[in-house]
C-alpha cells in the first residue's frame, strides 16, 4: 500500500494535463457536456487555445484572463517588448528568458512602467524556485530606493508620488496572492522598511498611507486565518485505524456500516465533494511549487517553512488514501456475500454520481483500474514482504485493491456495467487519457456553467501533481546561456492557477454533518486486516494466494 506521501517522495512522470466532463452515459462510456441553452447534451472537444475559466477576485486581478504572458496595452514596458532587450529575452511580445537579476528588475514599477500582472503571479511564484521571498523582497526594496533616489534627485514630487503609489500596489498584489510569504520575520522587516520608504514624501492621511495600512490590515488577517486553520487541522484526527482481531477481522453483524449512515449514492457523493472542496481549498500556489523546489537537484535552494507549506499537499492526499481505505473496509468486513455485493454495487453508484457532479479525486480513490482484472492471477494479493516497489505499479485505490478486487465470488454478483463504463475513463493506458478527456469537458462546463453546480471541478490530485512534476522535468530551469527559462515557467503558472480556479468554487451542497463525521472518523482497517477479512469471505484459490495467506497467518500468530 502506497504512504501517504509517496506521491511526494516518488514522482513517476505523467503527460501535461486537458481537462473535462460532462453527464455519463453508461451504456456508450462516452463523456457528454451539456450545451449552453442546457437542453441536449454534446460530445466535448477542446482546441489548443482554450480560454481560461473565472478566478476569483485576487486571481482575476492577478492574473487576467489569458494568463498567456503578453504584453498588456497601456501599462508601459521596460526596455522593449521583442527579441533581446538587455539581459531579457522576448519572443513575439512574451518574455521567454532572463537573468535572475533582470527578471527581479523586470518585477519593480517605473513612473512610466508597471509590469503585466500575469507576469507579477508568474515571477512571485517561480522566483522561490532560484531565491527565498524575503531575499527577493530585500532586492526589490533596494532597487526602489535607487529609484526613488532618482527621482528626489529630480525634486517632481508628483513623480515620486506615482512611483510610490506603484510600489504600494506591487506590493498589495504580492501579500494578496502570497501571503504565507510574509509570516517569515525577514520577509515582514523588509516589507516595513519598503513601505516606510515610500511614505516619506505623501503628506499625513495621504492616499499611499492609507493604502499601505490597509494593505497590512488585511495581511495580518489572512496570516492569522491561516494560522487558525493549520492549529484546527493538527487537532483533528485522522481515522482510527482497526487492525482487527489476529485472525478474525470479521465484526458482529450488528455493526454500523455506511449504508446505516446514507443510503443515497448521490447524498453520499455531495459530501464527498463538501469534504474535497473544504480540504482542497487549504492548498495555495506556493505549496504546489514546493512540488518543483522541492524536487529541483541542480538549484539547491529550498525556502524557509516547506515543511509546512507541504503539509497542506500531503494531508490532501492522505484524504484519498484514507476514503480509498474506508472504501475497502465496508466491503471486506461485511459477512454475508448478498451484502457484500449490495456494498459494491452502492459505492459504484457513489462513484457515478461523483463522476457526473465532476469530483474525480473522489471518483478515483473510490475505484479504478489500477491492479488488474477482477479475479485474474494479476490481481491476487502480494505477500506482505514481497511485494513490488511501488514505482513499479500505479496506486491501487478502493475496489480495486487487492482484498477487494479479488473477491470473484461476489463480483460475479454484481452488476458491473457502470463499474467497466467508470473503470473506462479511469484507463491508464495512453497517459490516462480518457480521464484528460472527461476532466476537460468538466473545465469547459464550469466556464459556461449558470450555477455553481456547474462549476465543480475536482481533478485527481495524484495525476496533478505528476502533471507538474513533469512540466518540471522535462524542462530545464536554466538555458545554455545561463537565463532562466522562463517559458517553462509560464507553462507551470497556468496549471497552477487552473486548479487554483477549481479550488475556489463554493460548494452548493447543503452539509450532513452526520454523514461527513462518519466519513472522516469512521475506523478503517489496516492492511493486513484487509486481507484476513477478505480470505475469510473467499478462501485462497491459487498457490500465490495460498502462499500469501500461509505467510499472513504465520506472520500475525508469531506477532500475538
Amino acid at each position: 500500500m502506497a504512504k501517504p506521501t509517496d506521491w511526494f517522495l516518488d514522482l513517476s512522470l505523467a503527460g501535461s494535463p486537458h481537462g473535462g466532463h460532462g453527464d455519463l452515459h453508461p451504456e456508450s462510456g462516452h463523456s457528454f457536456v451539456r450545451s449552453p441553452d442546457a437542453s441536449c447534451l454534446t460530445c466535448c472537444t477542446l482546441g489548443p487555445q482554450e480560454t481560461m475559466p473565472q478566478t476569483s477576485v485576487v486571481f482575476s486581478s492577478i492574473l487576467g484572463p489569458s494568463c498567456s504572458g503578453q504584453v498588456q496595452p497601456g501599462m508601459g514596458e521596460r526596455g522593449g517588448g521583442a527579441g533581446s532587450s538587455g539581459d531579457l529575452v522576448f519572443q513575439d511580445g512574451r518574455l521567454i528568458s532572463g537573468s535572475l537579476e533582470a527578471l527581479m528588475e523586470h518585477l519593480v514599477p517605473t513612473v512610466d512602467y508597471y509590469p503585466d500582472r500575469t507576469y507579477i503571479f508568474t515571477f512571485l511564484l517561480s522566483s522561490r524556485v532560484f531565491i527565498p521571498p524575503h531575499d527577493l523582497l530585500a532586492r526589490v526594496g533596494q532597487i526602489c530606493l535607487e529609484q526613488r533616489q532618482q527621482l528626489e534627485a529630480g525634486s517632481d514630487k508628483a513623480r515620486l508620488k506615482s512611483f510610490s503609489a506603484k510600489i504600494v500596489q506591487l506590493l498589495k498584489e504580492w501579500t494578496e496572492a502570497f501571503p504565507y510569504d510574509f509570516q517569515d520575520e525577514k520577509a515582514m522587516a523588509e516589507l516595513k522598511a519598503i513601505t516606510h520608504r515610500v511614505t516619506q514624501c505623501d503628506e499625513e492621511n495621504g492616499t499611499v498611507k492609507k493604502a499601505i495600512a490597509q494593505m497590512t490590515q488585511s495581511l495580518l488577517l489572512s496570516l492569522a486565518a491561516r494560522s487558525q486553520l493549520q492549529e484546527l487541522r493538527e487537532k483533528l484526527r485522522s481515522p482510527a485505524m482497526d487492525k482487527g482481531p489476529i485472525l478474525k477481522a470479521k465484526p458482529p453483524a450488528a455493526q454500523k456500516d455506511i449504508l446505516g449512515v446514507c443510503c443515497d449514492p448521490l447524498v453520499l457523493a455531495q459530501q464527498l465533494t463538501h469534504i474535497e472542496l473544504e480540504r482542497v481549498s487549504s492548498i495555495h500556489p506556493e505549496d504546489l511549487m514546493q512540488i518543483v523546489s522541492h524536487m529541483d537537484s541542480r538549484d539547491k535552494h529550498r525556502c524557509r517553512g516547506d515543511l509546512i507549506k507541504t503539509y497542506s499537499l500531503e494531508a490532501y492526499d492522505n484524504w484519498f488514501n484514507c476514503l480509498s481505505m474506508l472504501v475497502a473496509t465496508e466491503v471486506c468486513r461485511v459477512v454475508k456475500k448478498k451484502h457484500r455485493t449490495r456494498m459494491l454495487e452502492f459505492f459504484i453508484d457513489v462513484a457515478r454520481e461523483c463522476f457526473n457532479i465532476g469530483n474525480f479525486n473522489s471518483m478515483m480513490a473510490i475505484i479504478c483500474e489500477c491492479v488488474g482484472s477482477r479475479g485474474s492471477p494479476s490481481s491476487t494479493v502480494w505477500p506482505i514482504s514481497s511485494r513490488p516497489d511501488p514505482r513499479c505499479r500505479p496506486p491501487a485505490a478502493g475496489m480495486n485493491l487487492s482484498p477487494v478486487a479479488r473477491l470473484k465470488k461476489t463480483w460475479s454478483k454484481v452488476k458491473t456495467a457502470k463499474f467497466d463504463v467508470l473503470e473506462h475513463h479511469m484507463d491508464p493506458s495512453s497517459n490516462f487519457c480518457n480521464y484528460r478527456t472527461a476532466l476537460q469537458g468538466a473545465t469547459q462546463r464550469s466556464q459556461m456553467a449558470n450555477s455553481s453546480r456547474e462549476k465543480i471541478v475536482i481533478p485527481v490530485f495524484n495525476l496533478f501533481v505528476k502533471d507538474i512534476y513533469f512540466l518540471h522535468k522535462i524542462h530545464t530551469n536554466h538555458l545554455p546561456n545561463g537565463h532562466i527559462n522562463f517559458k517553462k515557467f509560464w507553462d507551470i503558472s497556468r496549471q497552477i492557477h487552473e486548479f487554483m480556479t477549481w479550488t475556489q468554487v463554493e460548494c452548493p451542497f447543503e452539509k450532513d454533518k452526520k454523514i461527513q463525521s462518519y466519513l472522516l472518523t469512521a475506523p478503517i482497517y489496516s492492511e493486513e486486516a484487509l486481507f484476513i477479512a477478505s480470505f475469510e469471505s473467499e478462501g485462497p484459490e491459487n498457490h500465490m494466494e495460498k502462499d500469501s495467506w500461509k505467510t499472513l497467518r504465520t506472520t500475525l500468530l508469531n506477532r500475538a
